[in-house]
C-alpha cells in the first residue's frame, strides 16, 4: 500500500482506493455455515476499537481519498454504540457515503436511528424466503424479524436496499426466481453471490458452489427474456447488473470465483480490532492500531 503525493492511496496494482469497509464488531447472532461455523472464536468486546479510535482511523483514510465507507460486522446492530459511529463518521468532511451491510434482524427497532446517524442505505442478507431452510442456513429462527427488517429499511429511507442472496447448489438454488419476484415487488436491488472458499467453511461450501453465468441462465429460461447488460456502479462495485428484458426488474451477480473482479477492485478492509486486510483472499495484514503514529497525530 502506498500514498501518492500525500494524500491519495493506491496499493501495489496502482489501483486507487476509495472504499473502506470497517468492521465495528466481531460478533454475529447467527451462525450461517458458509460464514462463521459455531466453533468460530472472536475478539472480546473490550479489543474492539472505540468509537474515538474509529472516528480517528477514518478520518486518516479520507484524507488519503476514501470517499466511502461500509459499516460492516459481524453483525454491526450488536455494537451497543453504532449509532454514536454513524454519528462520528457523517461528521467528517471529505465522506460522500456511510453505507452498512446487515443480516437485518435488529433493523426494524434501529432502521430511523440509522438514517438520522446519517446512514444512507443498507444491504441486507437473505438467502432464503422459507423459514425453515432459514434456519438451517443461518442457525436461528429470526427468519421473520429479518422480513420485517427488509420492510422497515424501505419505510426509514435507507434506499436503494441492497438484497444479497449467497446462492448455494442443493439448498437454496430452486430460490432463485422467487426472490427475484420478492425484490421486484419490493423495488429492492437483489444481488446473487457465489459461493466462496473462505475461512474454516470455505471446503464444505465449495461442494454447493453455483457459478453465477448458470444463476443468471436460470433467470434468463424463467422469464423467456434477455438479460440487459447495465452500467457499472461508479463505486468500484463488484457487481454485474443486469435488466430482465421488458420487465423492469435487475438483478445483480457477484462472481468471486468464477469471474474475479480483483483488477477493478478499490476497497481495503479494518478488522474491529485495528487490522488492515488489502484483500478478503489474502490473510495478511497490518495491526494499524498498534502504530502510535496513528494516535499522536
Amino acid at each position: 500500500m502506498n500514498v501518492i503525493d500525500n494524500k491519495t492511496l493506491q496499493d501495489s496494482f496502482t489501483r486507487s482506493i476509495t472504499y473502506l469497509r470497517l468492521s465495528v464488531i466481531e460478533q454475529c447472532n447467527f451462525h450461517c455455515f458458509y460464514c462463521m461455523p459455531e466453533q468460530q472464536a472472536c475478539s472480546s468486546r473490550a479489543e474492539h476499537l472505540t468509537v474515538n479510535e474509529i472516528e480517528r482511523l477514518a478520518r486518516i483514510f479520507i484524507s488519503l481519498g476514501v470517499e466511502r465507507i461500509r459499516l460492516t460486522g459481524g453483525e454491526p446492530l450488536l455494537r451497543h454504540d453504532l449509532i454514536d459511529i454513524a454519528e462520528a463518521l457523517g461528521r467528517i468532511s471529505g465522506l460522500k457515503e456511510l453505507t452498512l451491510s446487515t443480516n437485518g434482524f435488529r433493523l426494524k427497532e434501529m432502521g430511523p436511528m440509522l438514517k438520522n446517524a446519517g446512514v444512507g442505505r443498507v444491504n441486507i442478507s437473505l438467502d432464503t424466503l422459507e423459514a425453515q431452510k432459514f434456519q438451517k442456513i443461518t442457525g436461528t429462527e429470526y427468519h421473520h424479524e429479518v422480513l420485517q427488517g427488509i420492510d422497515a429499511a424501505l419505510e426509514s429511507g435507507l434506499t436503494p436496499v441492497k438484497l444479497n442472496m449467497v446462492v448455494l447448489a442443493g439448498i437454496n438454488d430452486s430460490e432463485i426466481v422467487p426472490m427475484v419476484e420478492y425484490a421486484a415487488q419490493r423495488g429492492l436491488d437483489l444481488r446473487f453471490i457465489e459461493s466462496m472458499p473462505i475461512g474454516d467453511a470455505g471446503v464444505d461450501v465449495m461442494q454447493h458452489h453455483l457459478p453465477a453465468e448458470q444463476i443468471l441462465l436460470r433467470v434468463k429460461q424463467a422469464y423467456g427474456a434477455e438479460l440487459i447488460p447495465q452500467a457499472q456502479n461508479n463505486d468500484g462495485g463488484p457487481a454485474r447488473y443486469f435488466r430482465i428484458g421488458d420487465k423492469g426488474a435487475k438483478v445483480g451477480v457477484i462472481s468471486a470465483v468464477s469471474r474475479q473482479f480483483c483488477d477493478h477492485c478499490n476497497r481495503v478492509r479494518l478488522t474491529a480490532t485495528g487490522d488492515l486486510l488489502t484483500c478478503l483472499g489474502n490473510a495478511g495484514s497490518v495491526a494499524l492500531a498498534s502504530y502510535d503514529a496513528f494516535w499522536c497525530q
